[in-house]
């Protein structure tokens, strides 16, 4: 079938229609039963049919699929009885990440487009804690402070801190104790690492949508391996990408293949002493990102690990095995049982404990949208290598990378950090002209060139012994990707009350009247009227001209 891809076979082969796979799925069993290999033939497959792929890899072992697989007279057996036609080997194109930036491209968000959400996760923050900590931000949008790294974050914390009793009568009540908890919390995640996370360029959701020359999706790998081991994290990151893509990408309906799928290994971790806030935020992004093009398949040992109103969202099923040696786990192996649409030619329950290595049972939306009968399937054998890659191959795939020079170099512009910290050393008497503190280098944009939304040339179709076979300076984007957006939003997850000032418009005392000095005081009329004139001629003329002609205006205005 063109518009399907092949999971294994039974009595007949077992498809995955492409235009329903963004209806989301399910990959389970006990450990050591082939769900990673489940998961890099799925990956593969995705990548064949043009459609780009995002998995994180936390053994090391799912990095194999960037490389041709070793000629085995076994593996061929095995395809050949489970009806791959015209079976090579072959690597997939392939985009190493890694949120530390060790075993790929460093991959970073804002502090802002994080939220107060996800951050009050991040930091095991209970209700007063989340409470003060949306204060935060809610000063940083109503001040127009870009909340970008940690430092940021630490910044604002301290300025909520300093204006506590000022701060409580508008936004509610603040505590500094609650302020120095939050703060210790945050001194934890920076020495395990989380700051790496935190900063700019951040990820632009089009690079994870890339097209090989020869039309293939680019399957991008996340290395795990040391994520994994701070689950918190882990889990948080995974939330985030999901819920951007959900607020970033356009509605799109149907599509005759996704856009992008998306796989949530251990899935457990996600939802593992998750608030029920945040279950209800992820149930929303299940039901709803269908229609964005993305499908989500969750990997995970056993189904009851994903909450029901996600679990009754996942359309598309691989169970392989597992074992009951526990009363827990008969009641486990029961519940999978009940989830599949019966086939009367077998008993699902004693055939999810009986099942083989490699074996599963598989249960797919049929056109039309309702699920086929349960099948006991053979899984059929991944394209690439099964296994590990070696560091210097890895080394290898990251310098061709078609993202080099994008990621690899961290910005640190003007933010909240940085304009705070210039408001505390200025002194309204004395000022005088200064750089505003809104300048600073524009986020790196750069990387290497690609298409405008079409695959990026012809290639050599990957054969035996290619590794991924593309051209790292002809990548495209996928069908209907949008193009890189603006700039991360300013802060939080609302607009910002108050613009930030632009380049040349003044300084210090000058600065005072038109922007404020930080205390929260609301603009007067004069101070809006000069604002305005401000952005008007400081974007036009800029520089001395432009302050001279504000001076000129203020001074007008006063006499009257």
């Amino acid at each position: 079938m063109d518009q399907a891809i092949l999971l294994g076979a039974s009595d007949t082969p077992q498809w995955l229609h492409l235009a329903l796979a963004n209806r989301h799925g399910l990959v389970a069993g006990a450990t050591g039963t082939g769900k990673t290999i489940t998961l890099q033939v799925m990956a593969e497959a995705f990548s064949r049919a043009g459609v780009p792929v995002f998995c994180a890899d936390i053994k090391g072992d799912l990095s194999g699929i960037s490389q041709p697989g070793r000629p085995n007279p076994k593996v061929e057996q095995r395809a050949a009885a489970t009806g791959v036609a015209d079976f090579a080997y072959e690597g997939a194109p392939v985009v190493f990440w890694d949120v530390f930036g060790r075993q790929g491209h460093p991959i970073r968000a804002t502090v802002a487009e994080m939220g107060p959400l996800l951050l009050a996760r991040l930091l095991e923050l209970n209700d007063t804690q989340e409470g003060v900590l949306n204060i935060a931000f809610a000063l940083a949008d109503d001040d127009g402070l870009l909340l970008l790294d940690f430092k940021d974050l630490r910044a604002i914390l301290g300025h909520v801190a300093e204006r506590a009793a000022e701060l409580s009568a508008e936004y509610g009540n603040v505590s500094k104790a609650t302020i120095g908890t939050i703060q210790r919390r945050l001194l934890v995640l920076e020495q395990q690492g989380a700051e790496h996370f935190f900063g700019e360029p951040a990820l632009a959701l089009t690079d994870l949508m890339l097209l090989a020359p020869d039309g293939r999706g680019a399957v991008n790998v996340l290395a795990a391996d040391e994520l994994v081991q701070r689950p918190r994290l882990y889990a948080t990151f995974l939330l985030w990408l999901l819920s951007e893509l959900f607020e970033e990408l356009p509605e799109v309906g149907d599509l005759e293949k996704p856009k992008l799928v998306f796989f949530f290994d251990e899935a457990h971790l996600l939802f593992k002493d998750a608030p029920r806030a945040l279950l209800e935020k992820v149930e929303q992004v299940v039901r709803l990102i269908r229609s964005k093009g993305v499908g989500v398949y969750f990997v995970t040992q056993n189904p009851l690990d994903v909450p029901q109103g996600v679990l009754g969202q996942l359309g598309n099923r691989v169970q392989h095995a597992l074992r009951a040696f526990t009363p827990a786990d008969q009641k486990a192996v029961r519940a999978a049982a009940q989830t599949f649409r019966a086939n009367p030619g077998f008993d699902t329950e004693a055939a999810i404990t009986e099942l083989g290595v490699g074996e599963a049972l598989v249960s797919t939306l049929q056109p039309g949208g309702a699920p086929g009968p349960v099948q006991r399937t053979r899984i059929r054998p991944p394209q690439s290598r099964m296994g590990t890659i070696t560091p210097e191959e890895r080394q290898a795939l990251i310098g061709h990378s078609p993202l080099g020079g994008k990621y690899d170099t961290p910005v640190d512009r003007a933010s909240a950090y940085e304009l705070l910290q210039q408001r505390a050393a200025t002194v309204p008497e004395e000022a005088g002209p200064h750089a505003s503190p809104w300048g600073g280098p524009a986020p790196v944009r750069g990387g290497r060139a690609w298409g405008n939304g079409q695959a990026g040339g012809a290639a050599e179709a990957g054969g035996e012994g290619q590794a991924g076979g593309w051209s790292p300076e002809a990548w495209g984007r996928g069908a209907g990707t949008p193009a890189p957006g603006p700039a991360p939003r300013p802060s939080g997850r609302r607009a910002p009350a108050q613009a930030a000032p632009p380049q040349g418009a003044g300084g210090g005392l000058l600065q005072d009247i038109l922007f404020g000095s930080g205390g929260g005081r609301r603009d007067s009329p004069v101070g809006a009227l000069a604002k305005s004139v401000a952005r008007s001629v400081g974007s036009q003329v800029g520089g001395q001209i432009g302050r001279a002609l504000v001076r000129g205006i203020l001074g007008s205005i006063s006499k009257r």
